[in-house]
């Protein structure tokens, strides 16, 4: 399995137009596989619209990019609307929950942590010691890595109904002493090791048309 995550970066206000568009082309192209989210920024880089599109294998995915330049008007002719544009490929935590459509909450965080190469696997095994405890407050929407290159990116995605809930659950886990993982290591009295070297968060809100939303 291999998740797709496209990121555009848009002009102060097209945010709605754009989205309109993809509304609109969106169903010829998830013939071709299902998309899993359509997400707007709320906090951080603002006007922002974040996909995710999850394969089974990246030969899934390169017919699936291969068949969709026969569909007309696909890809969308954004070049008046965009500045910035990405396409990071990620690779699922063993226990990273499947990409079904289903509602999780009106609010998502998104946090990607750079690591020093090589960390990822201790990061694995110390999410996997305290999850199943911190799965009982709120849903892990995914769990994913990429582990080429000089730093290793880490990302964790969290559904809430809002901003508030979001509050509240991060102060009684934190209390709770079960996250984030450097409170673990101050429960159990030990080094917090591999140390994220870079932190990033945004808050992002679902389209209606989302299936994760």
């Amino acid at each position: 399995m291999i998740i797709e995550m496209q990121t555009y970066t848009l002009i102060p206000r097209s945010l709605g137009s754009v989205v309109r568009m993809f509304e609109e082309a969106l169903p010829a192209r998830t013939a071709l596989s299902p998309l899993a989210a359509f997400w707007r920024t709320e906090v951080g880089v603002l006007n922002q619209i974040i996909m995710i599109w999850p394969y089974a294998s990246a030969d899934e995915r390169d017919r699936a990019r291969a068949a969709e330049s026969k569909i007309a008007g696909w890809p969308l002719e954004l070049r008046d609307h965009v500045l910035e544009e990405s396409t990071r490929l990620w690779t699922p935590a063993p226990f990273s929950p499947p990409l079904t459509p289903r509602r999780l909450g009106n609010i998502y965080e998104v946090r990607i942590y750079d690591y020093e190469a090589g960390c990822i696997p201790h990061v694995i095994d110390s999410w996997n010691e305290i999850l199943e405890e911190r799965l009982k407050y709120s849903p892990l929407v995914g769990a994913w890595y990429t582990d080429t290159g000089p730093v290793h990116q880490w990302i964790h995605i969290w559904a809430y109904e809002n901003a508030g809930e979001r509050e509240r659950i991060r102060a009684e886990t934190a209390k709770a002493g079960i996250w984030p993982m450097s409170v673990v290591d101050q429960r159990l009295k030990r080094e917090t090791k591999y140390m994220p070297v870079r932190m990033q968060n945004m808050l992002a809100v679902p389209a209606s048309f989302s299936p994760l939303r």
